[in-house]
């Protein structure tokens, strides 16, 4: 049966998702690319994210590849896809990833301001959902066909649909960091009450990899 999965995603030890301050220059919030270390030298960012046949094996390496297996949709926040807020100022902005994103299937874009979709190279086309997380993820299990969908945040996305415990697997990556401040995932939510347990756990020298699934 198809998943709702967030794969990759990477917390501080004092459990921030992303940084304070996003904006252009600080994608991630300030801060937020300690977060990603781990992900950063891999084959798997090397190569879908850059374009480029070089980068690391190993532990995070095989994590990552596990993260685009099986994928044939994505649903992200509105902060996932541009620094913008409030209504789209012209349609010029695509997104981070220059013309050829790295998700190469439909992704769908949480947003309170409609856009029309923009398709782009590789086979990704960005949809704009304007009535809910619910909608967004039938939207997508519907473009998936039959594969998986990956949830891939930002933190307050995926609190969202974790307390309506619509998410069927999370792969979390502790980085060993501290950020003190910006946007903590699991903050007031029990976890555990949702119904998800701790299946996997796995240290490489750079982060550990956690493997959390809903039981019931």
């Amino acid at each position: 049966m198809p998943k709702l999965r967030v794969a990759s995603f990477a917390i501080s030890v004092d459990g921030y998702g992303a940084g304070p301050n996003q904006s252009l220059e600080n994608p991630l919030g300030v801060g937020g690319e300690e977060l990603h270390k781990w992900f950063f030298p891999t084959q798997t960012f090397q190569k879908n994210v850059l374009g480029k046949n070089e980068g690391t094996t190993g532990i995070d390496n095989d994590f990552a590849i596990r993260g685009f297996e099986n994928l044939g949709a994505w649903i992200l926040g509105r902060n996932m896809f541009a620094p913008i807020r409030g209504e789209w100022k012209d349609e010029s902005w695509k997104g981070w990833w220059g013309d050829n994103p790295p998700y190469h299937v439909p992704v769908f874009v949480l947003t309170n301001h409609a856009r029309k979709p923009i398709e782009m190279e590789g086979g990704t086309t960005f949809y704009f959902v304007t009535d809910g997380i619910h909608t967004a993820l039938e939207r997508a299990f519907d473009a998936a066909k039959g594969k998986d969908v990956r949830l891939g945040g930002g933190v307050n996305v995926i609190r969202q649909y974790l307390k309506e415990k619509l998410i069927d697997e999370i792969h979390l990556v502790v980085s060993p960091t501290l950020l003190g401040s910006g946007e903590n995932l699991f903050v007031s939510i029990d976890i555990r009450s949702l119904g998800y347990v701790c299946t996997e756990h796995t240290r490489s020298e750079n982060a550990t990899h956690l493997i959390i699934e809903k039981r019931n």
